[in-house]
């Protein structure tokens, strides 16, 4: 290989390198936009209400026990004595449905957007009291209090209406605050100390139901608190991502919205164990993961696709600077390296024009502005550097063409891996089919003579004048 085909792929080498320190500061320009949008959206919910999650109801009986111990008097004596210990007994529901119907909101912040939803919600079922609260033994020294019913709900601010809670057949009103720290922010309704008539002398099954109206930011999570747990949540956004330990058994989702429902028994989450150990100790992450619920994020915001967009950049300008390359060698044409140089440039700011456009306007509709813009540009200054407008039109379809492929690999996140590398095989065969006369060790030759020549033919010309 001649020294200035050699010279020709080392500054094409550099250039690309050269090329990665304005894609670099582009790729940050992206992460700092899709910061400043996560934080606009966190002040959004801050002035309304965060996601929600909800914990309950849970069924407390709060309770004081004597209980008795020896002793040793000042005088070594055995003495028995007595103290007062307070706790409380929790019944999770038997069973638990919950239905909500959701409809959502877009809150604008300058640019900005946030999700809001608001979810007409019923939460029903029943708690099964055992025989004496399921105290067997020493009875007589338990003193029980009013019990409460609890309900954690995480952002007590997007509670749109009054709460009240029907128990077996009797309506109570919820009071804010959970009274529980393992339910965190919430409501609790508190019950007449006689509503079970004194201790359970009967076991007994309490059916409860109330309605919510609550607001929240994106995302909406259930805890599955019943031995069977039902949910069913319907809503108006097409693009639902369910989150969570458990799938829903049941979806349908179209342009219109989704369906989804959840089912989930006592043995597939072991529930009330987690509960009662997190309760216990301080080991509570294996109860608080116990959730499942949706995301009403965009499936692919515009900054992961602009983000997915600058990881192929420099494969994009690779392929470009090849095609460059190949109009070279096969119609023997100089190209300086300050040409290459300038479209490459051109190429990278197509992604800074499509982060800007597509803030503003649908990312399909800045895509196609930004890319014709850039096909349009190259195109033109193509067609004097390769001395042909036809040679300049050849150069601009192929990169249209290109452009187009790279949003096939944007759209398509499941089968980027397969297009691209079918991409680089199929270029690769191509430029081997078009160079597969190529004497390598001549061009070098050729393009020095050629140089010489035009050299000589100018010195001459100036000779004469």
């Amino acid at each position: 290989m001649s020294r200035s085909l050699l010279f020709k792929f080392l500054a094409i080498g550099l250039l690309m390198l050269l090329l990665l320190i304005p894609l670099a500061m582009i790729g940050n320009s992206i992460d700092e936009r899709r910061e400043y949008s996560e934080q606009v959206v966190r002040d959004i919910a801050r002035s309304s209400a965060y996601s929600q999650t909800l914990v309950g109801p849970v069924l407390v009986v709060p309770y004081t026990k004597k209980e008795r111990y020896w002793m040793l008097n000042n005088a070594k004596e055995k003495v028995l004595q007595e103290r007062q210990v307070e706790d409380k007994l929790y019944f999770l529901p038997d069973s638990f449905r919950l239905n909500s119907a959701m409809t959502t909101e877009s809150r604008q912040l300058g640019i900005y957007t946030a999700r809001l939803y608001h979810a007409d919600t019923l939460i029903d079922g029943h708690f099964s009291l055992p025989l004496n609260y399921g105290i067997q033994t020493n009875l007589a020294d338990y003193t029980f209090h009013a019990p409460f019913v609890a309900m954690g709900i995480s952002d007590i601010r997007g509670i749109k209406n009054s709460l009240r809670l029907t128990l077996n057949q009797q309506t109570y009103d919820f009071e804010p605050g959970s009274q529980l720290k393992i339910l965190g922010d919430g409501v609790h309704a508190k019950l007449p100390k006689g509503v079970f008539s004194g201790v359970a002398v009967q076991a007994q099954t309490l059916p409860f139901s109330f309605a919510l109206q609550l607001q929240g930011t994106e995302q909406f999570h259930v805890a599955p608190v019943g031995k069977e747990s039902h949910v069913e949540l319907h809503s108006d956004w097409p693009h639902p991502r369910f989150l969570g330990d458990f799938l829903p058994v049941e979806r349908s989702i179209d342009h219109t919205g989704f369906t989804a429902r959840w089912q989930t028994s006592y043995f597939s989450t072991n529930f009330e164990e987690y509960f009662s150990t997190c309760i216990r100790t301080t080991q509570c992450d294996p109860y608080q993961q116990r959730q499942f619920g949706v995301s009403l994020l965009e499936p692919v915001n515009l900054y992961v696709k602009s983000d997915r967009a600058i990881k192929y950049a420099l494969l994009f300008i690779a392929l470009t600077f090849a095609s460059f390359f190949l109009f070279e060698v096969l119609k023997r044409l100089q190209v300086h390296p300050v040409q290459y140089g300038l479209v490459g440039l051109a190429l990278a700011f197509f992604y800074l024009l499509l982060l800007a456009l597509s803030e503003h306007i649908a990312f399909v509709a800045a895509y196609a502005i930004s890319s014709f813009a850039c096909v349009v540009l190259i195109g033109f200054y193509v067609s004097y550097v390769l001395q042909s407008v036809m040679r300049g039109a050849a150069f601009s379809m192929g990169l249209g063409f290109l452009y187009l492929l790279l949003y096939g690999l944007l759209s398509a996140e499941d089968y980027a891996l397969l297009m691209g590398a079918l991409l680089l095989f199929v270029v690769l065969g191509l430029f081997m089919l078009l160079t597969r006369k190529v004497d390598w060790y001549a061009l070098g030759a050729t393009n020095k003579t050629t140089n010489s020549a035009v050299s000589g033919t100018a010195y001459s010309a100036a000779q004469e004048h």
